[in-house]
């Protein structure tokens, strides 16, 4: 058309979002609601609602399974009511509104909804823009004509913490607890980074700590998970206690007579540690007042450091220690658990809780902010840059040489996400040496160890730059006539019988 004797291309209209399109038929529960599952957020005590529930697949599931779940849909469950609950879920619902004020009213209305916690999960990588789709407002229209927004990890949680007025708990790419009691939220990021702890075994018959171990069977059991001992109000089995030995302290020494002292001492220090890496993080966001805490941390707070005051100064002197990239660097060369390579360490997730409390700040800068990879099989700590990498290897336990399927890499200097899926290559990246990434208690370590010397006397590790991949672990293995069964290495039964001739005289020179 003309306008002022110019030629100008019409305005499109406004494509028709098909919002419904967008909702998945799963076979499963979807990753928030298992999450809350698995975090304990979710139980079959606390009512689930689950606000824009697509085909409801997630109520369906979770009523199965015992839990008292209900849910609503503007498309599929119009007419269902809309139900306060402990637990909400907005799953993947503000990514697929293509209208912000809409979105927004979503994140309102299911926060009014929330009476304890409230899931928010949202998109929040682009695989390919190109692909067939078309920008629109702020996300773009997909081939099926549905809206998608796919926020950067770092804004999902800024839009939801402007909006609700919150501090939004990161944990998973794209997954957010938000809870209504700031204690609660506090005692949740707290309890990301407990570590595990065993009762100290019975070292000593003696006779009084026998004729009363079932009395003090559940103050040992507090002394192991909170690392002091408790208050008058915290075990239900005090009064008991007192009646029969005047005090805490006095039961706690016949224990002690029984048991070996340095046990309990290093729980103590562990819970202390524990205490001090999430404090540390608090840093990141607003740190609570010690009046918002929950009184059992609270407890643990003044149990373990005398009060807050010191704890969050010692907390700040770690924190700081950790901006000093030489510093993490000795700490990743000087650490006994997970395998060292020149520029990273790279450590099991189940082992991290063992690590230096330094490394364990440093891991806590990326999954505090930005949040874990679920999934996450290794960690990998960079000490040449400050970056924090998870590694997904779905069949590390039963594959003697597991194939990296994604990992995540976390620029902490700009929070800057980059994701790799590795699931498609024709050469991934594979793992030797599995037992070093571990804790010698990790069950098959001493598989995976057995296996790693069988490969060490075959010359099968001996090349270190060649093996990374499939295909170069592919030809040493065909170079070497070995071939690997379960967690064992065999010759290969159509190898040339002159071929193994040599490479087991070569062996046999090597042991000498």
């Amino acid at each position: 058309m003309l306008l002022l004797g110019v030629m100008v291309a019409p305005i499109p209209e406004a494509p028709e979002i098909e919002r419904h399109r967008a909702a998945i038929a799963r076979i499963d529960l979807s990753k928030p609601v298992r999450l809350a599952i698995e975090s304990a957020i979710l139980t079959k005590d606390t009512p689930f609602f689950d606000y824009g529930c697509g085909h409801g697949g997630d109520i369906d599931r979770t009523q199965n399974q015992g839990y008292t779940s209900a849910g609503w849909d503007p498309y599929y469950q119009p007419d269902n009511p809309l139900i306060p609950a402990d637990i909400v879920n907005l799953g993947y619902v503000i990514n697929v509104i293509e209208d912000p004020a809409e979105r927004r009213e979503a994140l309102l209305k299911a926060w009014e909804l929330t009476q304890k916690v409230l899931i928010v999960a949202a998109q929040v990588l682009i695989d390919d823009r190109a692909s067939g789709q078309i920008a629109y407002g702020d996300g773009i229209v997909t081939r099926r004509n549905t809206f998608q927004k796919y926020y950067e990890q770092e804004e999902l949680k800024v839009y939801i913490d402007q909006v609700l007025n919150v501090d939004a708990i990161p944990v998973a790419l794209g997954i957010y607890f938000v809870f209504r009691d700031e204690a609660q939220a506090e005692s949740f990021r707290a309890s990301r980074f407990r570590s595990r702890t065993t009762t100290p075994r019975i070292r000593a018959n003696i006779k009084r700590f026998e004729d009363y171990q079932e009395l003090l069977a559940p103050l040992m059991g507090f002394v192991t998970e909170r690392g002091r001992l408790p208050t008058s109000t915290e075990l239900a089995s005090v009064a008991d206690i007192l009646a029969e030995f005047g005090t805490l302290r006095r039961a706690f020494q016949v224990i002690l007579q029984a048991t070996d002292q340095n046990e309990w001492d290093a729980i103590s220090e562990k819970r202390r540690q524990d205490i001090l890496v999430y404090l540390a993080l608090t840093q990141f966001s607003h740190r609570p007042k010690f009046g918002n805490l929950e009184s059992v941390l609270q407890n643990d707070i003044k149990g373990l450091f005398g009060n807050y005051k010191q704890a969050c100064a010692a907390a700040d002197l770690m924190l700081v220690s950790v901006g000093d990239l030489r510093l993490m660097a000795n700490c990743c060369k000087r650490s006994a658990i997970g395998k060292l390579l020149p520029n990273a360490l790279y450590v099991h997730v189940s082992a991290l809780e063992a690590l230096n409390p330094l490394l364990r700040v440093y891991e806590g800068c990326a999954s505090r902010t930005i949040g874990r990879m679920d999934g996450a099989t290794l960690v990998k700590f960079h000490f040449n840059v400050p970056k924090i990498s998870y590694l997904f290897y779905p069949d590390f336990d039963i594959e003697p040489h597991p194939t990296l399927h994604t990992s995540m890499q976390i620029d902490l200097r700009d929070l800057q996400v980059v994701y790799r899926d590795y699931d498609t290559s024709e050469n991934p990246p594979i793992l030797h040496r599995k037992e070093t990434f571990v804790m010698p208690d990790y069950p098959d370590y001493e598989k995976f160890a057995k296996l790693t010397q069988q490969e060490e006397k075959w010359g099968l590790l001996d090349e270190t730059s060649t093996i990374g991949t499939r295909k170069g672990w592919q030809k040493c293995l065909k170079e070497h006539c070995a071939e690997i069964k379960g967690h064992r290495v065999y010759w290969r039964k159509d190898a040339d019988p002159y071929r193994v001739k040599l490479l087991m005289s070569a062996r046999n020179r090597h042991k000498s």
